[in-house]
């Protein structure tokens, strides 16, 4: 007899079977079928949200979050190509953007522009509080350089329009910085909430560690930020500062020159005019350096006046476009006294390097030139030293951090040091003018100033009075020196005479000794006939 019970069973385990048979079917055809842009990562929600870690929950589900990265972009192109154009302009200055300033300022605002977009868009789907918050220190800072730079005349007129449109992008950089991280922070609540069904409160171990990367570099660049705010303070504290003599425009009004005069133009007994010594200081400004033997000269009544200038980015003068050599130094000289009104003779007293300036001018004023002296110079031979790459590239690493100004503000802080040190006195080498103007001689010194000195050599006529007065701590710790020093003594057939001073350094004044001896030569230059 057959139980209706087991043929009921039976029934069922068969019709489980069957089931189970579709159910492997199903994940057979599911395995078999390619993964593609549709297919779903995780299993959805019974409530038809997805999971807040599904890659479709993004804020570039947005076009405003997708147009703002895209701007994003274009603007950092656009800060990369002005950035390119900048580094090219310290080394050859185009056409109508010469900065009279040093042009380190823009480069730095711009580089930090770049950086500061750059940023920006590596991070730009992990918006957060502390990047806001920095964006707008930062936007701050930059907000009050621009201030800075155009209210104060002096800076304005030395950054120039480059300068000026540097640093106003940069500061709407910094806040279009703020404005796409608020829109990307805003995208993403949007689509978390209308994805998820609430906004997401966690974040994952990898966008923590973007965070936390992202402001500390934010930090680093508010701290730069804030070093060139304490800068820009400085140098307008520093504009304040009158020179002692007038500047004057020159090449074609590019940019000016400080020229000065002390004492009253004399005439000798036959109404001739008496010489006006005509100083050229060395590798440092005039007024820190030789200002004080030279008026102590004029003061015991040695000489009866003197005019001294500052070399383009030295103390009160402004930078020269790039490249620019001594034979062009010159020549803006000339124009500045031209202007000024002032006439020869003229005795050419220099040191160091600036004996090269003097021999060119000399060179080309040959009439005018009633002698030349010349103190511990610098031979023509001898410029390779001045003008290795490494010095100009050590120049030029120098020139791209002086907007920082770092050493300056310790100096301020730690050593009381004044505006007249930094303008021309013992900080002056610390200013981006004065870098950048020896990066210009570095670069063109072993090529163009060589072949100008060199021409000027066979230029200079040989009957005008030569005074020459060597350093014996230099001609005796270097044979090659001394060998040059000699050479200078033949740049004219009229040697008044040669002293070598025994325990003088390089600045030859610095001794009583060698003050004696150069204040003693130069009555005898002067007087010479």
């Amino acid at each position: 007899m057959v139980s209706l019970w087991g043929s009921k069973n039976g029934e069922e385990r068969q019709h489980e079977n069957d089931d189970g048979d579709e159910e492997d079917h199903r994940q057979q055809s599911r395995q078999s079928r390619e993964a593609d842009e549709r297919t779903r990562l995780l299993p959805p929600h019974n409530d038809g949200y997805l999971d807040p870690d599904d890659p479709a929950v993004s804020p570039y589900n947005l076009f405003s979050v997708r147009a703002i990265r895209f701007v994003n972009v274009l603007f950092l192109v656009i800060s990369f190509l002005w950035w390119v154009l900048l580094l090219v302009s310290i080394f050859v200055s185009p056409p109508s953007m010469h900065s009279r300033g040093s042009g380190f300022f823009d480069f730095s605002f711009t580089t930090l522009t770049v950086g500061n977009l750059l940023i920006g868009l590596l991070f730009f789907s992990t918006p957060s509080k502390a990047m806001e918050i920095s964006s707008l220190v930062i936007a701050a800072f930059l907000l009050l350089d621009m201030i800075i730079v155009l209210a104060v005349q002096r800076l304005r007129s030395e950054e120039g329009w480059v300068g000026i449109a540097s640093v106003i992008w940069a500061t709407a950089m910094a806040l279009y910085n703020v404005m796409s991280d608020r829109v990307v922070a805003w995208g993403k609540k949007e689509e978390e909430e209308r994805l998820t069904g609430r906004r997401e409160s966690r974040r994952t171990l990898r966008e923590w560690c973007a965070v936390l990367t992202a402001t500390i570099i934010m930090v680093v660049m508010i701290i730069i930020t804030i070093l060139l705010t304490a800068t820009l303070i400085l140098r307008s504290r520093d504009a304040s500062l009158k020179p002692p003599g007038d500047r004057y425009f020159v090449d074609g009004d590019k940019y000016k020159l400080h020229l000065a005069c002390v004492g009253n133009v004399t005439y000798g007994a036959h109404g001739k005019r008496r010489p006006t010594v005509l100083v050229e200081a060395g590798e440092y400004p005039f007024e820190d350096t030789m200002d004080d033997w030279i008026y102590g000269s004029y003061k015991n009544g040695t000489i009866n006046r003197y005019c001294y200038y500052d070399r383009p980015g030295f103390a009160w003068s402004d930078n020269a476009p790039s490249p620019h050599s001594a034979g062009m130094t010159s020549d803006a000289l000339s124009e500045a006294l031209a202007k000024a009104g002032e006439e020869g003779p003229w005795v050419l007293v220099s040191a160091g390097v600036g004996s090269v300036y003097s021999r060119i001018f000399s060179s080309r004023h040959v009439r005018d030139v009633h002698g030349l002296f010349l103190i511990d110079g610098l031979h023509e031979d001898l410029l390779h030293r001045i003008g290795s790459p490494s010095r100009g590239f050590i120049l030029w690493a120098r020139g791209v951090i002086s907007p920082l100004g770092y050493d300056r503000l310790l100096g301020l802080i730690l050593k009381g040091r004044t505006r007249e040190d930094r303008v021309y006195g013992r900080s002056s080498y610390q200013a981006g003018k004065f870098i950048k103007a020896k990066l210009q001689e570095s670069l063109v010194a072993n090529s163009l100033t060589k072949n100008e000195v060199s021409q000027a050599r066979n230029i200079q006529t040989p009957n005008t009075p030569l005074v020459v007065v060597s350093s014996g701590i230099e001609v005796r710790k270097d044979n090659e020196w001394e060998r040059k020093q000699e050479d200078l003594t033949r740049i004219t057939d009229n040697l008044l005479s040669w002293d070598v001073v025994n325990k003088a350094p390089h600045r030859v004044w610095l001794t009583l000794e060698g003050r004696t001896i150069l204040e003693k030569r130069l009555g005898e230059l002067v007087r010479a006939k």
